[in-house]
């Protein structure tokens, strides 16, 4: 995900208050609307930029009376991390590629103690990736090694 495209959506405290609605239910415009008290046709611009962008999700959900409303999500989760400091700013996005580690860990600061064996299966994938990596990198050394032109000789320096 670009760090550059959620800083943008993150700088906007309109976006910002929708996404904290959203981490307590999936919600539909009307609702956010009246909650903000922001228009429908600015939340749904919000929604629609937040949506491309891949922070939200949408899923159309059947109601006992009327047409079928739009709901909104989180669509995962994402970490960001920023350091400023003299001389220096890093920012990052943590990869999707640890989502999983950070679901275990969130359940688990929530009180959840029952993810050992989750845990477990993580860390053995993990391995297997890391693995995999090591493997590929020994692969890639190898080729390098034969890809390099021999030292030449100087043919008038014969011993």
């Amino acid at each position: 995900m670009d760090l550059e495209a959620i800083l943008d959506v993150m700088g906007c405290k309109t976006r910002r208050d929708i996404i904290n609605l959203l981490t307590d239910e999936p919600r539909f415009v009307s609702e956010i609307s009246k909650e903000l008290e922001v228009g429908q046709k600015a939340i749904i611009e919000h929604l629609r930029a937040m949506e491309e962008l891949g922070l939200l999700s949408s899923s159309f959900q059947k109601i006992e009376r009327g047409r079928p409303r739009k709901y909104y999500d989180i669509s995962q989760d994402i970490q960001i991390q920023i350091f400023i400091g003299p001389g220096a700013i890093k920012m990052n996005v943590i990869s999707q590629e640890f989502s999983e580690l950070h679901t275990l860990e969130g359940r688990i600061h929530m009180g959840e103690t029952e993810v050992t064996e989750e845990l477990q299966k993580l860390i053995e994938k993990y391995d297997d990736a890391k693995k995999h990596a090591e493997r590929l990198l020994v692969e890639l050394d190898a080729k390098n090694k034969n890809s390099q032109p021999e030292p030449q000789t100087n043919p008038l320096n014969k011993s």
